[in-house]
């Protein structure tokens, strides 16, 4: 009777194609025939030839070159899912629509990353347009210029909650929204693929689109945004693109940050003075001195406040600091 013992030895686990990032990069097997002295004993290197998906994602058939297969299961991101799907909605781009920026606490601390949780830049790069007002609107986020096709990552362990395009998402293009595990929630627009689906768990540094131009766009670039109880305030508060790094472990954030005009880099009293402003909308027939009148100010002062002569030709629509 012919008896034949396999020895499976694992010599280590590595990237093996764009589909997975763990799983074995070659097996030693030995076969020994126990009727034969050890002159007629074999070696066979085996190793895996190919990988196939499977309804899960951390989950993949490894096919090997001596016809056989097996499961690999990989790592996934430990997520403390406690509160994190509250106000979930995959039909809608922003959530916690009922809240107000009053309602929120003066500050809150949030852990970004611990020995257990790690940050991937999701694309590094220097900033085409920042956090502000412009053209007289919010602009929400910071704009990062790529190239079509450049892998955007997910910067932190979540889950997807919204995936769209086309008219639903308006000047967004095709967007991406991640909540992570402390409450943050980050959007990635203007993507020319999205690899993830709702509901999708990502971990860090996972790939979950491609840059693009779609939506409201000048050009390829990614428009990131990062949002607390849906709230906006400004992406670099959280990472130094130029680096890719991340700025602490911890963030604080407070709550007249969540200002179009609060940035990083102000101080409080600069960013509560940023807060407390008053800004109007100019109506057709308007003139700086009707305007002053109205808001009880002087000419002198709006000109001050919005870095302008007096000679100022007004455009309606314009957005004016009156207080």
């Amino acid at each position: 009777m012919r008896k034949t013992i396999i020895f499976f030895i694992v010599l280590f686990f590595a990237s093996l194609g764009a589909v997975f990032a763990q799983q074995p990069d070659s097996l030693l097997v030995w076969e020994m025939n126990e009727e034969h002295d050890d002159s007629d004993s074999t070696m066979m290197l085996v190793r895996p030839m190919d990988t196939l998906d499977t309804p899960d994602k951390y989950v993949k058939i490894v096919l090997f070159n001596d016809h056989t297969w097996d499961y690999i299961e990989l790592e996934r991101p430990e997520i403390d899912t406690t509160g994190l799907f509250e106000d979930w909605d995959i039909e809608s781009i922003h959530a916690y629509r009922d809240i107000k920026i009053a309602d929120l606490p003066e500050s809150v601390d949030l852990l970004l990353i611990d020995s257990g949780h790690r940050f991937v830049a999701p694309i590094i790069g220097r900033r085409s347009s920042t956090f502000k007002y412009r053209k007289g609107r919010p602009h929400n986020g910071i704009d990062i210029p790529l190239r079509v096709g450049d892998t955007i990552r997910s910067p932190f362990d979540g889950v997807v909650r919204y995936v769209g395009g086309g008219k639903a998402t308006g000047g967004y293009g095709n967007l991406i929204v991640v909540r992570h595990p402390n409450g943050l929630e980050t959007y990635y627009g203007h993507l020319s693929e999205r690899l993830v689906m709702e509901n999708d768990l990502v971990a860090a540094g996972e790939p979950i689109g491609l840059g693009g131009s779609t939506g409201r766009s000048t050009g390829p670039h990614l428009h990131f945004e990062t949002r607390y109880m849906g709230k906006p305030f400004d992406p670099e508060r959280v990472i130094d693109f130029d680096r890719g790094t991340i700025r602490d472990t911890m963030l604080t954030l407070k709550r007249h940050y969540f200002n179009v005009g609060s940035h990083y880099g102000m101080t409080d009293k600069q960013s509560k003075a940023v807060t407390d402003a008053v800004y109007y909308k100019v109506k057709k027939g308007d003139t700086l001195g009707k305007i002053a009148q109205k808001h009880h100010t002087t000419v002198n002062a709006i000109c001050r406040l919005n870095g302008f002569s007096s000679k100022k030709v007004l455009r309606i629509g314009q957005r004016l600091r009156v207080r």
